[in-house]
């Protein structure tokens, strides 16, 4: 069987409530469309019923494969979904559903080409959120300022949980991933800018979930000593890339 155009991978950590009716939003846009995707749903260190939940999308569904991750760690479970894809384009895909699952079109050929990296943008002109607090919208301001003063200048939402590699380079970045919590996308991005990989921002809908697991304060303070970790790794020489 040939390897499908889209791979779409769902970290779910607890997501038993969630996770239903995002897979059926997800499997319901994928028939409607022309190419060949799979979804992989990387379940890890759940303390509820969302494996089981998963697996029986996956007896449903033959383009649907579940992995597990026993180790708690949105960035755990991302790798093992990309490194395991055998889509041509690999999408990062929040198990909340945020951004509505038709933006995924605008991520891949024939509406995006000439790319390597296509990021999910808040911020980026033509953007929307909806209702969101806005204090959590300034919140989110001030951590990509850090972002962009410690680590990647000019990027505008680093992030966003939805994301879209090249198979070639999600090959390659996640490879060299040491990171395993939330900021395990700043280190793939700076990896990424490392190497010289073309990144664009995509501006999208986004709807704010109440039920976010993310905490404010402390993920902001656990970030910026992420951020001197990636500083220390690159000096260290972790990220440069193998010769062949």
């Amino acid at each position: 069987m040939p390897n499908p155009l889209l791979s779409i991978i769902i970290p779910a950590h607890n997501e038993e409530h969630r996770l239903p009716q995002t897979l059926e939003q997800v499997f319901a846009f994928l028939q409607a469309q022309d190419y060949p995707a799979e979804v992989i749903i990387v379940e890890n260190g759940s303390h509820d019923h969302t494996f089981e939940i998963a697996q029986s999308f996956a007896q449903q569904y033959a383009n649907c494969r579940v992995l597990q991750e026993q180790t708690p760690g949105k960035g755990l479970a991302v790798k093992k979904g990309m490194l395991a894809a055998r889509g041509e384009y690999r999408f990062m895909c929040d198990a909340d559903l945020s951004m509505p699952i038709v933006e995924v079109n605008r991520f891949i050929p024939p509406q995006l080409n000439d790319f390597e990296i296509a990021i999910a943008s808040r911020e980026a002109p033509g953007a929307v959120r909806y209702n969101e607090p806005e204090y959590r919208h300034l919140g989110g301001r001030a951590i990509n300022l850090i972002i962009r003063l410690l680590a990647l200048p000019s990027l505008n939402d680093t992030q966003c949980g939805f994301k879209c590699f090249r198979a070639p380079v999600a090959e390659d970045i996640f490879n060299y991933q040491t990171l395993t919590g939330w900021a395990f996308d700043i280190e793939l991005l700076y990896i990424a800018r490392r190497r010289g990989y073309r990144m664009c921002e995509i501006p999208i809908p986004w709807y704010f979930n109440p039920d976010t697991k993310l905490s404010p304060i402390w993920d902001a303070l656990r970030m910026v000593l992420d951020i001197f970790t990636i500083h220390r790794n690159a000096l260290q020489g972790r990220y440069n890339a193998q010769k062949i």
